[in-house]
């Protein structure tokens, strides 16, 4: 039996889809919740952005504007931090908290951040796991054939490995973020805890995707008997 019609696969996942949809209803209720409140600089998530590095002087950094709800990343071919409309133009202590983490990952390039380089090096390799892992382990299980279930296996253990690594360099950001917003005066200490809600909401997503990926690399190693000694 695999995945929908096997009872193993809901017993290890279901859990991980409970905080999977925690995650998102409380990054998108904080995130809500915040984005009604300003910052008592009046500051947009853009300007924030902005003067953060700026301050680390990192002027060829550029902020832009991208499409997307909460699509904000930094994009470290371009240099250039993207912030959603809902971020870029709003002036809210959501707004500034997300920017500023996504301004941290700036940081953390300028400065060579081990763990984010790392995982800049692994993006093509886990986008290739991800990709045809799956493929390749459903075609072993049809086919029988251990040895291809096994190669997909390290495929998606590679996706696993990414997953576990982006925890430190998402945490490392985000308490840039919540440490340079205090010393650039950007907020203040009565706004930081709406920082530090909608910041560990996301955190939140981030350590969902991790578990979700860990228990369904354990599923396949139980399945194919590489784990438990069943085939």
């Amino acid at each position: 039996m695999f995945l929908g019609i096997d009872p193993l696969y809901w017993i290890i996942m279901i859990p991980v889809f409970l905080l999977s949809a925690i995650a998102q209803i409380s990054i998108k209720a904080n995130f809500k919740k915040y984005s009604r409140i300003g910052t008592s600089t009046g500051m947009s998530g853009a300007e924030a952005a902005r003067e953060i590095l700026d301050r680390k002087g990192l002027y060829h950094i550029s902020v832009k504007e991208t499409r997307g709800f909460l699509s904000d990343h930094y994009d470290p071919a371009k240099k250039t931090v993207r912030l959603s409309p809902s971020v870029y133009r709003s002036k809210s202590v959501a707004a500034v908290g997300v920017a500023a983490h996504e301004s941290g990952h700036a940081i953390q390039h300028a400065k060579s951040y081990a763990p984010l380089m790392l995982r800049n090096i692994m993006v093509p390799f886990a986008a290739i796991g991800s990709n045809i892992a799956w493929l390749v382990i459903i075609a072993g299980f049809i086919l029988g054939v251990l040895g291809l279930v096994k190669f997909g296996v390290i495929l998606f253990s590679i996706v696993v490995f990414f997953q576990i690594l982006n925890l430190p360099v998402e945490f490392n950001a985000s308490r840039r973020a919540k440490k340079i917003l205090l010393i650039t005066g950007i907020i203040d200490r009565r706004e930081i805890n709406g920082v530090n809600q909608v910041l560990s909401s996301a955190a939140l997503t981030y350590v969902a995707a991790a578990a979700s990926s860990v228990l369904m690399l354990l599923y396949f190693l139980l399945r194919s008997g590489i784990l438990g000694g069943r085939r």
